[in-house]
């Protein structure tokens, strides 16, 4: 069974995804901070594919995702890095990435590269949802690599249901509009978007990223959802404190208080 959806089988609500660059803060960070992840009792991992244009995601992504690049970080040694992986780490790990890497790469040959080192789903924030049906989807079933597709306030309820049709994995639910990057809380529209999805009753599980940095969001965002998912915060971490451990400690203490 996929890691995935084995997770949201056995776990039903609490659920804590972490979100990292690779390459960042030092080239060969990745592996030591998956299994450290792991040790500390995180659920799911995404990793990120650094790329030079993230229109997605705020400065601090960005800035990582520039320094990765000048570390000399690649899709291509991204899968060298992970190729043992799964001796040491059982979590889900998926791959978080736009379309322009992945498409250079070619995307059958990525999801074989995905299915040998034990990759478990993508998330490709920049991918048409109808794109993703007619040329992709097929590939990505052959290889049992989950495709995510995110949703914002904005997603229309049609679109919503088409996606919970047509995935099987989780939802992942962007508080916002707006790029990545903390808050320090979720104003009551927020919340009320984040009601109305779960009043709607998917069939997929969600999980709320974007925002995600302190007890306040992270209940609030688990309040209607299965989970949520941190990367700027953490991003942030990495870099301010000495390792790895250390980071992730700092951040769940910050979700405690």
């Amino acid at each position: 069974m996929n890691r995935i959806t084995n997770l949201f089988e056995t776990k039903k609500d609490g659920i804590l995804s972490v979100y990292f660059t690779a390459g960042y803060p030092e080239l060969n960070d990745t592996v030591t901070i998956l299994k450290e992840l792991e040790a500390k009792g995180i659920n799911m991992v995404e990793v990120g594919i650094p790329f030079s244009d993230p229109m997605a995601d705020g400065p601090v992504i960005q800035e990582a995702a520039t320094q990765a690049l000048r570390n000399g970080m690649s899709l291509h040694r991204l899968f060298d890095q992970l190729k043992d992986i799964r001796k040491e780490v059982q979590i889900p790990v998926i791959l978080m990435g736009y379309l322009n890497p992945i498409m250079q790469f070619g995307f059958k040959a990525f999801c074989k590269k995905c299915a040998e080192v034990g990759v478990d789903g993508m998330i490709i924030p920049d991918l048409p949802f109808a794109d993703y049906m007619a040329d992709y989807k097929a590939i990505a079933d052959r290889y049992d690599l989950k495709m995510v597709m995110l949703i914002t306030p904005e997603t229309s309820e049609e679109r919503v249901r088409l996606i919970d049709e047509h995935t099987s994995s989780f939802i992942y639910m962007v508080s916002s509009a707006a790029t990545t990057g903390a808050q320090q809380s979720f104003d009551e529209q927020k919340q009320a978007y984040f009601h109305r999805i779960n009043s709607m009753g998917l069939r997929n599980p969600r999980l709320v990223g974007f925002g995600i940095s302190n007890k306040a969001t992270f209940e609030a965002a688990t309040a209607n959802s299965s989970g949520a998912i941190i990367g700027s915060k953490f991003i942030q971490l990495l870099k301010s404190e000495a390792t790895a451990a250390g980071a992730i400690d700092k951040l769940l203490e910050g979700l405690k208080e």
